[in-house]
């Protein structure tokens, strides 16, 4: 949703249509990167991803369920730029957040689960009781 309360015009400056086009794209953009916080603070784990479908998705799920952790799936629009932008550009999706937090891409979730980090932000985020 667009908020009109977010667009400030500055007595005696004239904005050009293009001023104004880019104050609602960035508006929008930060409506959804709250609406993502959000959504990433909705479970101790959540996974973003383009597609439940895909096979990295359905892979992240399955380590997490392997582990007795019931992951939140939340599916992006296919115009995911502020999401991408808040990653940096350089992560692939999907991405996990665990308590929170960002942890990243199915390779570094697979590092932190291969060198035992994983096990215990699941257990500070409250996912695993183990």
């Amino acid at each position: 949703m667009f908020n009109q309360e977010k667009l400030i015009h500055y007595p005696g400056e004239q904005p050009s249509w293009s001023y104004y086009m880019r104050r609602v794209r960035r508006t929008m953009e930060e409506d959804q990167m709250e609406r993502i916080m959000t959504l990433a603070t909705q479970s101790a784990v959540v996974i973003f991803s383009i597609s439940s479908t895909s096979c990295m998705c359905h892979a992240m799920k399955s380590l997490f369920s392997g582990m007795g952790v019931n992951a939140m799936v939340h599916e992006l629009d296919q115009d995911s730029k502020p999401f991408m932008r808040l990653l940096g550009n350089s992560t692939s999706l999907p991405v996990v957040f665990i308590g929170g937090k960002l942890v990243g891409s199915m390779d570094r979730v697979l590092a932190f689960h291969i060198n035992g980090s994983l096990v215990p932000l699941l257990k500070d985020a409250g996912a695993l009781w183990l």
